[in-house]
């Protein structure tokens, strides 16, 4: 069940609001519960067991390791959960890999598994590994209750493409949070705001991108505009699924931390990466590349620290080559702004900083959306007039006429400009009394456009919904 379909917003929400804001304090937890393992069985029914168990093993080895605190046999617990839970993964996740990669290499014929991967399966075990890791380390209390730890594993808000909610962030909203009226009216306008960008932007743009796979008249104008049209729609897709995210975890009382920070605004590539996918980022870095040393190693451990980060970062996207190759580009190019680039970088204007960053971002997604590679490399060429194409042709220039508006306010959406007009009219009293009864109008009407489409639309995919 996508968060951008009319079942979801106008039956299965509906009723898990009523029911849980009617019910006493001490149901809503379970209620919580229930509603998210429905949500789940609703688009993963073979592989809802895997959710349960996957809570029961962290569980139990939690409290091994609270009674054995600071013992071998706390550390072993901890060793364990985390070899079961990253077992589960490898093996509904890489095993086919795996497999086909061993038949290729020494000319084996062993039979793949064919396995569906199960939704939402890397989201959900970073965060049961993030609750064992951080009782150990004694930075959360444990939960004794079963049913508060299958509450936040399994919290639907962000069961399934995150963000990725550590569990020392909502430790104490389990049990004790807060309901009211403004937290409610948050929640729903950041859902709105989301829907808004998965529908009536990120689509568009999916289409777009789909069309230049497709293109009857290719042109070196048409990879590029294929190139930037998913750069944008990956963007709007997942920033508006986390904002969805976000404002349903604020309607139920959660604070979740924020994904996204204006990624495409950045200057450097590791700014990029402080403000894009936030929540993976900070998974990596506190449970990855401090333990290994960080940056407080020599020279040659550091990159070996980089390497196994974002290699490791590469391979959680997705069971394929490219994803590692994405992975490992983007650290080549940290290390490349570490040692040499980043002094030239500050010395350029602004304008030069910005445009690297963009040409970088635009080439890695290219990269990170061809799993195959002869036709990752075909496309690189096209962009790079390699392959003898026409600089524009009749379609491409089409295309660009058509989806001028929403690449428009794509590019202008991607930038804290709009946001920063609505909070400088917050500072004029007139303005603020007017907004009061314009704005829930305003939401009301976006609804109801986005409503529009998703009746009318057969184009409809979430790209992170199989991560």
């Amino acid at each position: 069940m996508l968060f951008s379909s009319i079942s979801f917003i106008y039956y299965f929400l509906p009723i898990v609001f009523a029911i849980y804001f009617l019910v006493p304090y001490k149901f809503k937890n379970f209620i919580l519960l229930i509603a998210s393992l429905l949500f789940y069985f609703f688009g993963e029914p073979k592989y809802t067991f895997l959710l349960l168990l996957s809570t029961l093993v962290d569980y139990l080895h939690s409290l091994v390791i609270h009674k054995h605190r600071g013992t071998r046999k706390a550390k072993a617990a901890l060793i364990s959960s985390i070899a079961i839970n990253l077992s589960i993964l490898g093996f509904f996740k890489y095993y086919d890999f795996f497999i086909e990669n061993i038949n290729h290499l020494f000319h084996l014929n062993l039979l793949p598994l064919g396995l569906t991967l199960p939704i939402g399966i890397s989201f959900f075990t970073f965060q049961t590994m993030s609750y064992t890791i951080d009782v150990y380390r004694n930075e959360a209390e444990i939960q004794r209750s079963p049913l508060g730890l299958a509450t936040y594993i399994s919290l639907f808000p962000q069961l399934i493409a995150g963000p990725i909610v550590r569990y020392k962030t909502v430790a104490k909203e389990i049990n004790h949070r807060v309901h009211n009226f403004d937290l409610f009216a948050y929640g729903v306008k950041r859902f709105i705001i989301g829907l808004a960008k998965k529908v009536l932007i990120a689509n568009q743009l999916g289409e777009l991108s789909a069309l230049s796979h497709t293109s009857g008249q290719p042109s070196v104008m048409f990879y590029w505009l294929g190139a930037v049209a998913f750069s944008l729609q990956i963007y709007f897709d997942f920033s508006g699924y986390s904002d969805m995210a976000i404002g349903l975890g604020r309607i139920f009382g959660f604070h979740f931390l924020e994904n996204f920070n204006y990624p495409y605004i950045s200057k450097s590539i590791t700014e990029f990466w402080s403000r894009w996918h936030i929540s993976l980022g900070a998974w990596f870095k506190d449970y990855v590349y401090i333990p290994l040393g960080g940056n407080r190693v020599g020279k040659l451990k550091w990159y070996r620290n980089i390497l196994i980060v974002w290699f490791a970062t590469g391979f959680w996207h997705g069971a394929s080559w490219n994803y590692v190759l994405w992975g490992i580009y983007f650290g080549a190019l940290l290390v490349l702004e570490k040692l040499v680039l980043s002094k030239r970088l500050i010395k350029s204007p602004a304008l030069v900083q910005h445009a690297y960053v963009l040409f970088i971002i635009v080439i890695s997604f290219v990269i990170f959306q061809n799993e195959d590679f002869s036709v990752m490399t075909m496309r690189l060429k096209g962009m790079f007039g390699l392959l003898d194409l026409p600089l524009a042709s009749s379609e491409s220039v089409y295309y660009f006429r058509s989806y001028a508006v929403v690449i428009a306010i794509s590019l202008l959406a991607a930038t804290p400009i709009p946001n920063r007009i609505i909070k400088n009219l917050e500072f004029n009293k007139s303005a603020r009394l007017l907004s009061t009864i314009v704005e829930p109008v305003c939401y009301l009407l976006l609804l109801i456009v986005i409503t529009g489409y998703l009746v009318d639309a057969s184009f409809n995919p979430f790209l992170y919904f199989r991560f």
